[in-house]
């Protein structure tokens, strides 16, 4: 009989793993007795996952053999196994133990965070009674939390005047892992008490974080008309629940007592405790006071020092210590407040406040979402340019966004950022309780209402931009600081290109410095005129003179300057603005507009006449061209260079030839540009009539060489040869051919020379030549 009440408790419990329970929560306790071998499952089973045997078993119609319906989360089993005045001794089971363990050492990744969890449950206890005194007859309520530092003791000790426990809050939400009591206590309060929704403990493991840092856990608390108890742990092993005698708490509250580990006395520390409660708990809505030592002096006589007869003794300044109770939570959550109750003044001490930040900021957006996602967000557009951000445009250590879960900071580092890069200049909060955080409450998780929420602040920024460039100078300003990371967007973020376009500023040939939008452009455009036209350079001057224009020019087109990589990349990849073709001037493939049928003529005449000019000159060149043809568009220019459809600016290859060079690799060079000729200027007519006069000539192929020289530096090319050209140009100039260097030109020989080479090979010897001078 024993053998099988021993057995149905082992299959019980083999069912429940079967279910999918976790297998490190459960252990068959050893059995001797049928009675006793029940009487462990069903502590097992009540104690770990809150239910009994006959309910598990009841489930499904059956005694003992089918899976368990488990419920709650994992108890510390309520084996007792002392009961001695009134001090009950509970032992955690050594499954749970190892649970515990985890909790403890895998959890958690920052030991700071214990901080953090603990003040939120003292909040949440006051948060509790607030609820219980505003439905009461109770007068009204002020909560707080006070934090003692003590390196005599090696204590550290939290105490709120919130609800307090009772013996069984104590077993329940202590004693218990994953249980929140302040789940519980929401569940009870019903929808009608929505304010309820503040609270923030709901995992339920908080407490237990306490022993990252402490070996040594004492809880003293009381209740609503209760007696004081005390809890108290030893490394999580077991934990004691006794009547307390220590100092009394005025009416509820909770004492939370902390002796720290050798290695955690950093915590005692005033200094870290008080920057650690900033960082965490700056934001919670009960005044966090933490007991400080002051330092005051006062004014005593000197008895050392000599007194002059009619005057007043000398006094001296003696310091005196002592500890007050210093509050270290003074700023206000502001996104909880209706924005039209904040002030401006109130916004920018905030963003001062908050991000550290000495400027005002230019903008603010102020919002909350209800729905399938709930949450509360305040933006902030800087005034200047961040420091960190003026060394590394996207500079890793920034954080923009800091991220708070009911007015607690969780963190400001995420896998997954709440913000694209292209807004890394931005600072902001956001609370919200739908935020998708581990159990540990420092990880953000990837999950849908992540891309919703960061979909709604990506919106709002750019609401707030347009804001901003209502305003004439504050918009020149803004571009000035983060045009750039605008233009970045318009690369990156393809959902929100077209609204980012009518944010981009641009330099352009049709305006002053301050530069244009593509809609401000569109308004400017000539009538006929079906395309928005750019060209990259190093500067606005350098671009603007590019003999690439000059068609453009003629017709008064006004065509927009990329100086930038940045600004060549994101009008490169804009394809169209409001229906209008946006184009490289300097590629083969623009078209400066519709040619009259008079001009078709005389371009497919010029064709005819240099095409074997064309020819000689691609001949001459070789591979420095991809080809040679008579332009459209030149109209001063002897020539110009254009890039084919997929080919590289000029501005573009040096950038990439600097970053290949600083990577230790080689450039692998770009597509090679097109030679366009002007079939009217007078340089393109004198290198057709030397073809066809000696086209082998060297002063021929050295014309031509000429052309693509001017050409590239006319265009913004690099010349890759600047010794030829040099050489070119001086022959230009002085009308002379210089001999290329190591040919020596041929030299008289001496009659010496003469004398001494001119011999024979026969028998009389050598015969000298007699040299006749000339009379």
């Amino acid at each position: 009989t024993n053998f099988r009440e021993t057995t149905h408790a082992t299959m019980l419990l083999l069912a429940v793993l079967a279910a999918g329970t976790q297998a490190a929560l459960l252990r068959s306790a050893p059995i001797t007795h049928s009675t006793l071998a029940r009487s462990a499952v069903k502590s097992q089973l009540h104690g770990l996952f809150g239910t009994s045997v006959d309910d598990a078993c009841n489930v499904c119609g059956s005694s003992h053999t089918n899976v368990a319906r488990v419920r709650g989360g994992a108890r510390m089993s309520e084996a007792v196994a002392d009961v001695a005045d009134d001090v009950e001794t509970y032992q955690f089971e050594a499954e749970v133990a190892k649970v515990m363990d985890i909790i403890i050492n895998s959890l958690y990744s920052d030991k700071d965070i214990f901080l953090r969890e603990l003040i939120s449950n003292a909040s949440d206890a006051c948060d509790k009674k607030r609820f219980l005194s505003l439905s009461g007859d109770s007068t009204a309520y002020d909560g707080r939390v006070r934090v003692i530092a003590d390196k005599e003791t090696n204590t550290l000790t939290i105490e709120d005047n919130g609800i307090g426990m009772t013996r069984k809050d104590l077993q329940n939400n202590l004693g218990r892992i994953a249980q929140s009591g302040t789940k519980k206590f929401t569940e009870a309060l019903g929808s009608s008490k929505s304010d309820a929704t503040n609270l923030i403990g709901q995992f339920g493991v908080g407490f237990y974080s306490a022993f990252l840092v402490a070996e040594k856990v004492t809880v003293v608390t009381k209740s609503e008309d209760g007696e004081q108890l005390r809890w108290e742990s030893t490394e999580a092993s077991s934990y004691t629940i006794s009547k307390d005698e220590s100092e009394p708490i005025e009416t509820t509250g909770t004492r939370l007592v902390l002796h720290m580990k050798e290695e955690a006395d950093k915590y005692l520390d005033d200094f870290t405790v008080r920057d650690m409660l900033k960082k965490y708990s700056e934001f919670i809505s009960f005044p966090i006071e933490l007991w400080a030592e002051k330092t005051e002096y006062d004014t005593v006589p000197d008895p050392e020092a000599e007194v002059k007869e009619g005057e007043e003794p000398p006094t001296k300044s003696v310091p005196r210590k002592t500890n007050v109770w210093e509050k270290v939570n003074g700023a206000k959550p502001l996104w909880m407040r209706p924005p039209k109750e904040v002030s401006d003044e109130e916004y920018e001490e905030f963003y001062k406040t908050t991000f550290r930040a000495y400027d005002a900021p230019d903008a603010h957006m102020h919002f909350s979402l209800e729905g399938q996602v709930e949450f509360r967000a305040l933006l902030f557009c800087p005034g200047t340019v961040p420091w960190e951000l003026s060394q590394d445009m996207f500079n890793d250590k920034v954080k923009p966004m800091k991220l708070f879960v009911k007015r607690v900071f969780i963190s400001d580092n995420f896998e997954e950022q709440l913000l694209p890069r292209w807004l890394s200049f931005l600072k902001g909060v956001v609370d919200s309780e739908d935020l998708p955080l581990n159990v540990s409450r420092e990880l953000l998780q990837k999950s849908k209402v992540l891309s919703i929420i960061s979909k709604r602040l990506v919106r709002k920024a750019l609401d707030m931009f347009n804001q901003i460039a209502k305003d004439e100078d504050k918009f020149a300003n803004f571009n000035k600081n983060f045009g750039r990371y605008i233009k970045v967007g318009v690369i990156e973020d393809r959902d929100n290109k077209d609204a980012l376009l009518k944010l981009a500023t641009f330099s352009s040939t049709g305006v002053d410095e301050k530069g244009t939008t593509l809609p401000g452009y569109k308004e400017r455009m000539k009538e006929g005129q079906t395309k928005i036209y750019y060209i990259s350079g190093a500067s606005k001057e350098a671009a603007a003179s590019s003999p690439v224009l000059e068609g453009l020019k003629k017709k008064g087109y006004e065509v927009i300057v990329a100086i930038d990589q940045v600004d060549e990349v994101a009008l490169q990849g804009v394809g169209s603005f409001e229906g209008m073709e946006v184009v490289d001037a300097a590629k083969e493939s623009a078209d400066v507009g519709e040619q009259t049928d008079e001009e078709k003529a005389e371009t497919e005449a010029a064709k005819k006449t240099l095409e074997q000019t064309c020819s000689f000159v691609k001949e001459t060149l070789g591979a420095k061209v991809d080809k040679v043809e008579v332009s459209t568009r030149l109209t001063k220019s002897p020539s110009a260079l254009v890039q084919p459809q997929w080919g590289m600016s000029p501005q573009m290859q040096r950038l990439m030839k600097a970053q290949q060079a600083g990577g230790g690799d080689d450039f692998m060079g770009a597509m090679s540009a097109n030679l366009e000729l002007n079939p009217k200027h007078a340089a393109v007519l004198k290198l057709k009539e030397m073809i066809e006069e000696d086209k082998e000539a060297k002063s021929t192929k050295d014309f031509a060489a000429l052309l693509f020289d001017v050409a590239a530096v006319s265009s913004g090319y690099e010349v890759t040869d600047p010794a030829g050209f040099a050489k070119r140009v001086v022959t230009l100039m002085s009308g002379v051919e210089e001999e290329d260097e190591g040919e020596e030109a041929p030299k008289e020989e001496s009659s010496e020379n003469v004398e001494e080479e001119l011999s024979f090979p026969d028998e009389q010897g050598p015969i000298n030549a007699e040299v006749i001078e000339p009379k």
